[in-house]
């Protein structure tokens, strides 16, 4: 039986730490250029440096993408791109151009290259052809069943690892490979900029009647045509591990902290738990989607997992997150207990909380703690009743002791 590796994905140094101390076996990151999410944080070299440092002296692997569709004005400075990641050391590229693939392998051949789901890998000549070109893994496209990619695993070479998506978003369009931003706004998809236009409401107009938008009815439930749910399959890790998937992927490149603790702690726990038996699995089971629930989601689905999705994988009525926990920020120092004899713990507020309410602990290592907010504290030593300024560096008394990286949320 393979033991699958858990990639999570990170937007940022902070969120990189949250994801190796919750749980990852590696994380993929973007920089500042070349990169499908321009729209996310992405990380200076500086950051990457650090990022890379911190994640190998914890036993966690670093990706970095490098998968935008290039055109002729991207080449130069590509070349300049992965001339730096060789200096920084990452363990892979992920990358979907050939051309960028040229490159990468030219430049830095003693990093690996993972070639990504936009180049639509939906065979097993496909990733025979890319094992040949020296790639170390494919990841799979998204419109795959679980058949198709044990059928590959049968008839690849078996030092080519499979990696497939386990969580996140799923995209309207093949493998993501979409027009859509690019024809309404001008930001093209395939250069990291899109607007997904596919969360969007539509209406029809008929030609006489400019102006006069109809609704577009489905089932009379709503207009939101393109809105899929997300991908979860903590209740089908077995499945996946049989197919022979050598990592497990979680979408979420521009996801919070509190999101990306959440998944990588459950789907760590879970797939840790399967390896030790499918008994202890299913015994936790209602942990895991209580869990899962905790970050925000929009409703689940299987995707193409057991078969082409039916129109059950659309949201109609909506496009917003469920939202049932506001993350407050990360523990990043702790004291000795204060005046009070609480506990006290540094961190940078993210969202609004105030003296008395009741928060939870989300610690690393799967415990939930319940706590009480005995008083927040300034860096200059001022007593606030709340805290309503983000990115504002607090001191908070707790009756609870954290932990460094602990995780505080609220209940929504």
């Amino acid at each position: 039986m393979r033991k699958p590796e858990l990639l999570i994905p990170a937007s940022s140094l902070e969120v990189l730490k949250t994801a190796v101390k919750f749980g990852a076996d590696a994380v993929y990151i973007g920089g500042e250029a070349f990169s499908l999410r321009a729209k996310a944080r992405n990380f200076s070299r500086e950051d990457m440096a650090e990022g890379i440092a911190f994640a190998h002296a914890n036993g966690v692997k670093v990706h970095v993408t490098a998968n935008i569709l290039a055109h002729n004005k991207d080449i130069d400075e590509a070349e300049k791109y992965f001339a730096e990641l060789k200096e920084l050391g990452p363990d892979a590229l992920i990358i979907s151009d050939p051309g960028m693939f040229t490159l990468a392998k030219k430049i830095c051949p003693e990093i690996e290259i993972h070639v990504s789901t936009q180049a639509n890998n939906t065979n097993y000549m496909t990733f025979r052809f890319w094992h040949e070109m020296g790639a170390k893994r494919v990841v799979c496209a998204r419109e795959l069943s679980l058949a198709e990619i044990a059928e590959i695993r049968e008839r690849i070479p078996e030092d080519l690892e499979i990696e497939s998506f386990i969580h996140g978003a799923m995209c309207i369009s093949y493998s993501g490979r979409c027009l859509l931003s690019n024809y309404f706004t001008g930001r093209d998809a395939n250069q990291g900029a899109c607007t997904h236009p596919c969360r969007w409401k539509y209406a029809v107009v008929e030609e006489s009647r400019p102006g006069e938008y109809l609704p577009v009815y489905e089932n009379e439930r709503g207009t939101f045509l393109f809105n899929s749910k997300d991908l979860c399959m903590i209740e089908h890790i077995p499945e996946m591990i049989k197919a022979g998937i050598d990592s497990f992927k979680i979408e979420g490149r521009m996801k919070t902290a509190l999101y990306v603790a959440t998944v990588a702690r459950t789907y760590r726990k879970a797939i840790d738990d399967y390896l030790e038996s499918e008994e202890k699995y299913r015994e936790n089971m209602e942990w895991y989607k209580a869990e899962i629930a905790k970050c925000t989601y929009r409703q689940f689905t299987t995707g193409f997992y057991f078969g082409k999705p039916s129109e059950e994988a659309q949201i109609y009525d909506s496009n917003t997150y469920i939202n049932e926990y506001i993350y407050l920020g990360i523990i990043e120092e702790t004291r000795e207990r204060g005046e009070r004899k609480g506990y006290l713990g540094r961190i940078t507020q993210r969202n609004k909380f105030s003296v008395g309410d009741e928060i939870e602990i989300m610690r690393p290592d799967g415990r939930n703690t319940q706590a009480t907010v005995l008083a927040i504290t300034t860096e200059e030593g001022e007593e606030m009743e709340s805290a309503p300024h983000p990115k504002q560096s607090l001191w908070i008394e707790l009756s609870e002791e954290p932990e460094m990286y602990d995780l505080l949320r609220i209940k929504a």
